[in-house]
C-alpha cells in the first residue's frame, strides 16, 4: 500500500516502544518523514536553492528540519549545543557540494528522525514537566514543551516546504527571482 493510500500515521495506532504521552510527537515526525519523501520524489536539483517570491528555499527547509530537531531534542536532554550544531545552524539555507544534494538532505532528515524516535523511546515520562533551558539565555521550557514544539515546528515547515515545491514545479519562471 502506498503512502497516499495509507491512513495518516496517527491513525495507524501506537508507535512501538514510544511512551504513550509521547505518541503524538512520534506520529507527527513519522508523518513529516512520509510526506517529505513523497513530496521530494524526483525533485529537480536546480530548484533546490531557489526562493520563489522571496520565500525560503526548499534546501533551507530540508536543512532546517534536520537542524531544529537536533537542537530541540538536545535541549530536551538538558544539554547545550555543540560546536557542530552551531555550525549546522549557521549553514542552514546555504548550498553545499554534493552530487545528489536532495538525496543527501533527505537522508540527513531521515537519520535525525530516527535519532529523535530513539530519544523518545528512552524518555522517562516522569521527566516531561522538568525544566529545560533553551540556548545561552536559558529561556524556560520543559522536556514536553521542547518535544511538542519539535513536532509542531516540523509540521509547520513541512507545510511551507509543500507550498514552495508546488510553486516551483507549477510556475518555474518564479525561480529566477
Amino acid at each position: 500500500m502506498s503512502t497516499a493510500q495509507k491512513p495518516e500515521v496517527w491513525q495507524r495506532g501506537p508507535v512501538p516502544g514510544i511512551p504513550p504521552l509521547l505518541q503524538p510527537v512520534a506520529h507527527a515526525l513519522l508523518q513529516a518523514r512520509e510526506e517529505i519523501e513523497t513530496l521530494m520524489h524526483d525533485f529537480p536539483t536546480n530548484y533546490l536553492w531557489q526562493k520563489p517570491a522571496g520565500v525560503a528555499s526548499v534546501g533551507f527547509h530540508l536543512q532546517h528540519l534536520t537542524g531544529v530537531l537536533d537542537r530541540l531534542f538536545t535541549y530536551a536532554k538538558g544539554e547545550s549545543l555543540s560546536e557542530t550544531q552551531r555550525t549546522w545552524l549557521a549553514s542552514e539555507g546555504k548550498s553545499f557540494e554534493s552530487d545528489q544534494p536532495v538525496d543527501d538532505l533527505l537522508n540527513r532528515f531521515h537519520a535525525q528522525v530516527d535519532r529523535a524516535l530513539e530519544q523518545l523511546a528512552s524518555t522517562d515520562d516522569q521527566t516531561l514537566t522538568e525544566f529545560r533551558g533553551i540556548g545561552r539565555a536559558q529561556l524556560p521550557s520543559t522536556v514536553l514543551g521542547l518535544l511538542f514544539h519539535a513536532a509542531e515546528h516540523t509540521q509547520r515547515h513541512v507545510g511551507q516546504l509543500f507550498v514552495t515545491v508546488r510553486v516551483l514545479l507549477t510556475y518555474p519562471r518564479l525561480d529566477k527571482k
